[in-house]
């Protein structure tokens, strides 16, 4: 059987290179007897691995039990996996299998294993080990002969520090790993899933197929789908169900997508005990104070020129002409001429939108004759507003790409669908 026939027999949907290597692995596991952990994140459909793997092993005839460990209460999970003995504990009536003594000769998959009590992982671990249990309320130790398969979205290494996970637990399920991957990692798969969801929604709902246009598909491409598959479905179904026009454009798509949005740059990890948190209004506040300080250091060096106008080494030393020219060539008139104390440095600026204008200097007379200059003249701040600023570029970048947004935000260095939000924000499109 090859990975196309069982991604049809499944209803797997996609082409990816990780999500078919985590088929290919399942497919060689499968006719062994080897425990498997499946990881990935939430919603990506780890649940479709451990039927892929029973069916295609010699249990497939035996029983498959699939087991929520997250879901069931700590109190009860013993009894529920292990059986227990009537009047083992109150409301025991009756004497009860559990799941490892039905499931005997076929499969048990143990989804959100990291959930499971610390007590009942140490009898998990004495099942796969050597097979054996003790049922709730007895001494008597039974056998069964089943395959466990897990799975979890929880990172285990950090749950082994916490002390949450037994690592020799941990090494005992792990025999083979298989890691699904997450939505935003199989791009090329995403309208392929959204065009299957529209199709099996249409019928349901007795309405057209649901479309997209190039501009909505692109944008959908890029969103990072913190709940993969499951959130695509679900916005999907939405979409099909409210939306009376059956095309779908960007402008439509984006009142469906949460505004918790995360681009695609890489991501910076927030430490546990951590409360700093990073948005792109903080990074535009750090560039213009990053700015600020350099133009000041630079008005500074200016007034020590115009003091010591014979360009002695009390005025430029050689240390400050990384800084002059750094600032010059974003600052200045085409073809500035620094003057040092030890040569010149010539300077092609571009003009841009200066964040403090230097006032004209006047020289003051003193008693001794002497000029001097009024250094806060020089140094005074013209407060300067962020959504103007932020209004300005948007507005230049827009008409230099004769209105092409996806051109404009790459110039921006901000993701599309934030450039979105910004024009209707400042009410652009008007």
């Amino acid at each position: 059987m090859t990975i196309q026939d069982l991604k049809n027999r499944f209803g797997i949907i996609g082409s990816s290179a990780l999500l078919e290597r985590a088929i290919d692995i399942a497919m060689q596991v499968a006719p062994t007897d080897l425990s498997v952990l499946i990881t990935g994140e939430s919603g990506t459909g780890k649940e479709v691995f451990p039927q892929i793997i029973h069916q295609l092993s010699s249990r497939k005839h035996g029983q498959y039990i699939a087991v929520n460990c997250g879901a069931i209460p700590e109190g009860t999970i013993d009894s529920e996996l292990f059986g227990h003995e009537k009047g083992s504990f109150t409301g025991a009536h009756e004497a009860r299998k559990g799941y490892f003594e039905v499931a005997n000769g076929g499969t048990i998959f143990l989804d959100e294993v990291a959930e499971m009590p610390v007590a009942t992982q140490a009898r998990l671990l004495r099942v796969l080990e050597s097979g054996e249990f003790i049922k709730v309320g007895s001494s008597k130790v039974l056998k069964t002969n089943v395959r466990a398969i897990a799975a979890t979205n929880v990172n285990i290494s950090q749950a082994i520090e916490k002390g949450k996970f037994r690592e020799d637990l941990y090494y005992r399920l792990n025999t083979v790993p298989i890691l699904v991957p997450p939505l935003r990692s199989r791009k090329q798969d995403i309208y392929l899933l959204f065009r299957k969801f529209a199709a099996d929604f249409a019928p349901k709902y007795r309405m057209p197929i649901i479309k997209l246009d190039t501009e909505s598909e692109a944008l959908l491409a890029k969103f990072y789908w913190h709940g993969n598959i499951r959130q695509l479905k679900n916005i999907t179904e939405q979409i099909s169900v409210i939306e009376k026009k059956r095309e779908i454009n960007a402008e439509t798509l984006l009142k469906y997508l949460p505004q918790q949005q995360t681009s695609g740059l890489p991501m910076v990890m927030k430490q546990e005990g951590s409360n700093s948190e990073f948005s792109e209004r903080d990074i535009l506040y750090k560039v213009l104070f990053d700015m600020r300080k350099d133009l000041t250091d630079l008005k500074k060096i200016v007034v020590d020129l115009i003091e010591n106008e014979t360009g002695t080494e009390q005025g430029f030393q050689p240390e400050n002409e990384p800084l002059i020219k750094k600032l010059y060539q974003d600052i200045g008139s085409p073809e500035t001429t620094i003057k040092l104390g030890y040569g010149t440095a010539n300077h092609t600026s571009h003009p841009v939108h200066p964040v403090h204008s230097v006032h004209p200097v006047h020289p003051v007379k003193e008693a001794g004759g002497a000029e001097e200059i009024q250094e806060h003249e020089v140094l005074e701040d013209q407060p300067l507003s962020l959504q103007e600023l932020e209004v300005d570029m948007i507005k230049k970048s827009l008409g230099k790409h004769k209105g092409k947004r996806k051109s404009a935000a790459k110039e921006l260095g901000i993701s599309e669908r934030t450039l979105y939000r910004k024009i209707s924000e400042y009410k652009l499109d008007r």
